[in-house]
């Protein structure tokens, strides 16, 4: 007898009743919003915070427990909104604060609950405190990391960090000193030893309690602290240590107490509100510590996103995860994807393959004890976007390219002659980029899946705030779209290079600075100092709700990234009632999800493993849990594979065959049975 992939009965209109538990996050299924591709109210092909408000229903039918927002606040929009002007106001771009308002009533109408960005690592320079800052005000450069630089006239940066971004975390300004930033330079980190940053802060996560969010996704949780002294790290390349190595400006010691703070004020509310961690550690262990009972409630475990398709793999990742966070007593998440990487489909090989995968990855994802997080567009079986032409794409980094970090020459061996090099002046600090193409912060991430955080420049296509000439943007009231009005003074350029062009993409798909540029013979130009690859547009390519032609119902006009012609049977409106569809196996995954015993809210079980989770004895190839009442068999073999029928089964990602007995899994595919 052959089982289908999924019932229609299963994935009917869904009435989402969120547990009053106040253990709810522990196994809740969170929804990934990225704004700005979700869904548009206006017609300005940039999607707002009233398209997501219309779209709500979708995500109660899919049966999701909340909703987590990219950022919304007011912004030049140089990294997408993580780079915050005014963390009280929405951007005009998005709409305003009785949008937001109305945003969240309208959710916890349905039983959902909202979790929000805050970006507390760094700023915009267009904040006031950095405007201040740059100005000579008094005290205003202690709530910032401003050093003086190396070198006889103090032109070198302060230490050898590197960007995220590639090139150097320093920027120099217009009386010689250097401010760090680690993203962008449109975005300083802010000195969190300083008293009113802290109280900052906390009154920022007030304001937004206060509204009725229900949580926080902490951006850069890991990075608000930073090893005493600055000290170098001798390396480059140091984006690609970030979650494998330590290193002085991420996962310091000193950032729990920040969160065991912010803990504290979280659970003065009612709720309980939530503070869910990004964070990178070396070690699945390092990362348990910012879920430890008194901090924060969740870290997102970026070491199942970026794990191959290898059920080794998979088996370790998975009891790595479940051990760490067992011992201090805290849920494990679960992410496939999110607006910073490679969509599922397309890291699992594309095409009818790599959708096969993706479903299966979706199931077992689903089955696993702990939180998942779906990203937008996953539930659609969404590709990534790869062909997108270079006039449309708005990854800053696309544009950006690297720079050469500059670095103190050694001393000279003096039991050699020097070279030509060695007798080279001093030079100049590299160039900087201030085009808007050069905006953005990418995102670490270890292994072949580079991941990014990205902003759209306004000279990319489409209006991005209201100093982009697009759309008029709604009044705000009683405030102004930034937070003064008037130029923004600007750090101090260093001379631009010959002839600068645009970075060269590579056959890898990196970025390399084109040759002929040519560099000051005093800079140490290291070729490992790499940063992102800027090819993020693909995964954020708006949702294609209804229609057989774009934008698909994402808007009463177009989109700000175009949309294939291909996706017309990828909608909502085309899955919707379809067994096979990607969309009805995740409502009906979601709704079994609730339903079985086992999953949802588990029985506890001994202190070691919670869950009650069992690994069985399977054929190479297959993965086989059980949990109380459940079992979940995963076939990555692109053959079928027969093995004795763990019991009936009730969802598959793709038809089974069986006769009670033994039963006959497809290639890359995942089936949950019950008893």
């Amino acid at each position: 007898m052959t089982h289908e992939s999924t019932a229609v009965g299963l994935a009917s209109a869904y009435s989402n009743t969120t547990t009053a538990s106040g253990d709810w996050w522990r196994d809740a299924v969170i929804y990934q919003v990225y704004v700005r591709s979700f869904a548009d109210s206006d017609g300005d092909g940039i999607g707002d915070l009233r398209g997501v408000r219309s779209r709500l229903p979708h995500l109660a039918r899919l049966g999701v427990d909340a909703v987590w927002l990219t950022p919304f606040y007011v912004s030049p929009q140089a990294d997408g909104g993580y780079d915050v002007a005014d963390y009280r106001a929405v951007d005009p771009l998005f709409g305003d604060l009785a949008d937001a308002d109305e945003l969240v009533r309208a959710a916890h109408a349905l039983g959902l609950r909202v979790i929000v960005d805050v970006v507390p690592n760094h700023t915009s320079e267009r904040h006031p405190w950095f405007r201040a800052a740059l100005a000579g005000e008094p005290g205003a450069r202690e709530r910032y990391l401003f050093r003086r630089g190396r070198g006889a006239d103090g032109d070198l940066p302060p230490n050898d960090w590197e960007s995220i971004f590639g090139g150097p975390a320093w920027t120099r300004v217009a009386d010689g000193e250097w401010y760090l930033h680690l993203f962008a330079p449109e975005q300083p980190d802010l000195d969190w030893t300083h008293p009113e940053v802290t109280a900052e802060f906390d009154s920022v996560l007030r304001f937004w309690l206060d509204l009725g969010v229900d949580g926080f996704r902490i951006d850069v949780a890991h990075g608000m602290v930073k090893a005493e002294g600055l000290p170098d790290i001798g390396r480059g390349a140091q984006a690609t240590l970030i979650g494998s190595e330590p290193l002085p400006f991420f996962d310091q010691d000193g950032v729990h107490a920040i969160h065991r703070a912010w803990r504290r004020l979280l659970d003065s509310y009612e709720g309980p509100r939530i503070g869910v961690a990004e964070a990178w550690a070396p070690s699945s262990e390092r990362l348990a510590l910012y879920v430890r009972p008194d901090e924060l409630h969740q870290a997102f475990n970026f070491r199942f996103l970026t794990c191959p398709w290898d059920p080794e793999a998979m088996r370790a990742v998975i009891d790595e995860s479940l051990s760490a966070t067992t011992a201090v007593g805290a849920p494990t998440t679960w992410v496939l994807s999110n607006h910073d990487v490679v969509r599922h489909v397309t890291r699992y090989g594309g095409g009818p393959g790599g959708l096969a995968r993706a479903r299966a990855a979706a199931l077992l994802m689903l089955a696993l004890p702990g939180s998942a997080y779906l990203y937008q567009g996953e539930e659609l079986g969404l590709p990534e976007v790869t062909d997108l032409p270079d006039a449309s794409r708005q990854d800053p980094a696309f544009r950006r390219g690297r720079r050469p970090i500059p670095t103190p020459r050694p001393e000279p061996d003096p039991h050699t002659t020097p070279g030509p090099e060695a007798e080279a002046g001093p030079g100049a600090v590299p160039a900087r980029q201030t085009t808007p193409e050069a905006h953005g912060t990418p995102r670490p991430q270890p292994g072949p899946v580079a991941e990014t955080r990205t902003g759209a420049g306004p000279e990319a296509g489409g209006g991005t705030g209201p100093e982009a000439g697009g759309t008029p943007a709604r009044p705000q009231a009683d405030r102004q779209p930034w937070p003064e009005a008037g130029p923004v003074p600007r750090p101090q350029d260093a001379p631009p290079e010959p002839n600068p062009r645009p970075a060269a993409p590579q056959a890898d798909g990196s970025l390399r600075p084109e040759a002929g540029g040519g560099g000051a013979p005093d800079l140490l130009t290291a070729p490992e100092a790499e940063g992102q690859d800027g090819l993020r547009d693909g995964c954020r390519v708006p949702l294609p709700w209804a229609g057989a032609e774009p934008p698909y119902g994402f808007g009463p006009a177009g989109s700000w990234l175009p949309q294939p012609d291909t996706w017309a049977g990828l909608s909502v409106a085309a899955q919707t009632g379809d067994p096979h569809s990607t969309l009805e196996l995740y409502r009906a995954a979601l709704e079994l999800r609730r339903a079985l015993p086992g999953l949802g809210a588990p029985e506890a079980g001994g202190p070691a493993d919670p869950s009650g989770m069992r690994w069985e004895a399977a054929p190479d190839g297959v993965l086989l849990f059980t949990r109380p009442g459940f079992a979940c068999t995963l076939n990555t073999r692109p053959d079928p594979v027969e093995l004795p029928a763990p019991g009936r089964p009730v969802l598959s990602s793709a038809p089974v065959e069986t006769d009670g007995r033994t039963v006959r899994l497809p290639a890359d595919s995942c089936t949950w049975w019950t008893p």
